[in-house]
């Protein structure tokens, strides 16, 4: 998996955390589409996506 489709994955989750606290959203989809995504992440990187998320925002 290329560079830019591994930063398109990781915008897509963040979009979709961002739906999340939203009220009147599918909670269900969106929380099944974050296990593909992070699935997808896992298995290109073998890192995990929210640990990786965290680690940049603290640097």
């Amino acid at each position: 998996m290329k560079n830019s489709e591994l930063r398109k994955l990781v915008s897509q989750y963040k979009e979709i955390k961002k739906k999340l606290i939203k009220k009147h959203t599918n909670n269900f989809k969106l929380v099944e589409k974050l296990k593909e995504i992070e699935h997808k992440y896992f298995h290109e990187t073998g890192r995990r996506l929210s640990l990786d998320l965290k680690e940049y925002k603290e640097n």
